[in-house]
């Protein structure tokens, strides 16, 4: 019987066998694993409901990162832009990527879009993501493309036709208006099964109300969305603090202390 951590393969075994609506004790024999493994998995990661092979591996991995023990000096990773902490930026970029991985994007479309919205350039090159991510070009086109797709990306040619990607503040606008568009899709997807089925019949009503609320909220989606980018862009960006030039200045800067009773 095989030991040790479970595989990103046999996630994905385990995911296919609670699709299929297996119990427990037939996916661990079809792993060759204890079924208190495939029961702890399971019930670690969301419960058979909410299982996904992708943010089951992706917790995995994050944890074992916790665990290990820091890198002895020398072998740090390069200082952080603006002082910041290395270790901290990792965890946040981690975090983000596993909340952008529950909203439905897979794993690498979540990395490269993390990626550009924690760059200060505020856009990347397919080359740079391919280095910050470590990952082969294919990856990064096909993320891009399927992020382009929902309207979260832009892309840019510049000149000898390199192309530049970027989240720019527009980018959940028409992310938003997307999701509109495919309501209105399957809005009007439903009308017409209310026509095939009939309008009196169960499953043509069934259609009718799915079509009624479904239109309401792609409407209730883009008016939100345009007064979110009338507000927004009406707002003037905060001006960065400056930042104290030595100990004095840091002090005199600092809110008094309240007097003690």
């Amino acid at each position: 019987m095989p030991g040790g951590r479970l595989t990103q393969h046999e996630r994905q075994q385990i995911s296919l066998g609670l699709a299929d609506d297996l119990a427990y004790a037939e996916i661990a024999r079809r792993l060759d694993r204890p079924t208190s493994t495939i029961t702890r998995e399971v019930m670690r990661n969301g419960g058979p409901a909410a299982y996904r092979a992708d943010l089951a591996q992706r917790a995995t991995e994050r944890r074992t990162h916790q665990r290990k023990p820091a890198a002895p000096r020398g072998q740090q990773a390069p200082p952080q832009a603006h002082g910041r902490d290395a270790e901290a930026v990792h965890e946040y970029e981690e975090a983000f990527i596993t909340i952008l991985m529950q909203s439905g994007l897979p794993r690498m479309a979540a990395s490269v879009l993390t990626c550009l919205y924690t760059s200060d350039a505020g856009s990347l090159t397919a080359a740079e993501l391919v280095q910050r991510l470590q990952v082969s070009p294919a990856s990064v086109s096909k993320a891009v493309a399927l992020l382009e797709n929902v309207g979260l990306v832009r892309r840019v040619v510049e000149s000898g036709r390199r192309e530049r990607y970027s989240a720019d503040n527009d980018a959940w606008y028409q992310s938003m208006l997307a999701a509109a568009r495919s309501n209105a899709e399957l809005a009007e997807t439903a009308r017409r099964g209310v026509n095939v089925f009939g309008r009196e019949t169960p499953a043509g009503n069934r259609l009718q109300n799915m079509a009624r609320f479904v239109d309401f909220v792609g409407e209730s989606i883009a008016r939100a969305a345009e007064q979110a980018r009338d507000i927004l862009s009406t707002m003037p960006a905060p001006a960065p603090e400056p930042e104290p030039t030595s100990r004095a200045d840091a002090d005199r800067s600092a809110p008094p202390a309240r007097a003690e009773a």
